[in-house]
């Protein structure tokens, strides 16, 4: 089956690397024309240039003027909205009375209220033209939080209630809404822990060692994470909303 977005607009947070640039180039790769979100403009540059048919736009979407400037200036180089991936976070953790109230906050506002804010913003548009699809990029934790897996855990649990409420709300209008929760897949946050190892492993030795903790004793790729955010956008998932996806290699104790 050939998958195709040909003529549909997508907007992807953290777009300018690892899974939401994967994300993108599958889009894209598919006829999509692309908003990729972010903060550093120079990784946004980088991203757009492989990616002809994209659009780079900088924004903290970790605060409600971000958001509404993400969202506008992509509604303005696309004519509007029919997919959204929420794909944008960090995985801060750690032991639950080491985390400060700003950590908790910092945490909340860019993995939960992001999506909020631009689904909110996004929903109109794709009501009125009774097509919508939005992807809510979470991690297993958010079945299956492990001890000291706060804050983001708890931030990633909100986002799958979200995406409940959302597919049920989002129904009868044409807009599915679903979630895929991401477990070990090789990505740029792979490479900053791999920097702060003092092991003196290389890189792929590194990942193959943490790869054998996975049933399928590999790493996941982001191409693959890409082509299931692609199936979902796509029309293999016109009958699917409501559901919460583990891309992880069956590490996740939870289905």
């Amino acid at each position: 089956m050939q998958l195709t977005l040909a003529g549909r607009r997508a907007l992807i947070t953290g777009g300018s690397r690892g899974l939401g640039l994967a994300t993108a180039h599958a889009m894209a790769g598919a006829g999509a024309r692309v908003v990729l979100i972010g903060r550093d403009q120079a990784a946004l540059d980088a991203a757009a240039a492989s990616i002809p048919s994209s659009t780079p736009v900088r924004a903290d979407i970790a605060t409600a003027e971000g958001c509404e400037h993400a969202f506008r200036a992509a509604e303005s180089a696309l004519g509007g909205i029919d997919i959204l991936v929420n794909n944008a976070g960090t995985s801060k953790r750690g032991p639950f009375t080491a985390i400060s109230d700003a950590e908790w906050q910092a945490d909340l506002d860019l993995k939960l209220f992001a999506a909020i804010r631009l689904a909110r913003l996004a929903w109109p548009g794709m009501a009125e033209r009774r097509y919508g699809r939005i992807i809510n990029v979470l991690n297993t934790g958010a079945k299956a939080p492990p001890p000291t897996g706060a804050p983001t855990a708890v931030s990633r649990a909100a986002g799958l209630a979200l995406t409940k409420i959302l597919a049920g709300e989002g129904a009868p209008l044409g807009i599915n809404v679903n979630a895929l929760l991401v477990g070990k897949i090789d990505s740029d946050q792979w490479v900053r822990r791999h920097a702060a190892d003092p092991g003196g492993q290389s890189y792929e030795e590194w990942m193959e060692e943490a790869g054998q903790s996975i049933p399928m004793r590999r790493m996941g790729r982001a191409e693959e994470f890409a082509a299931m955010a692609l199936a979902l956008a796509s029309q293999p998932g016109d009958y699917v909303t409501g559901t919460a996806i583990n891309v992880d290699g069956g590490a996740s104790p939870v289905t």
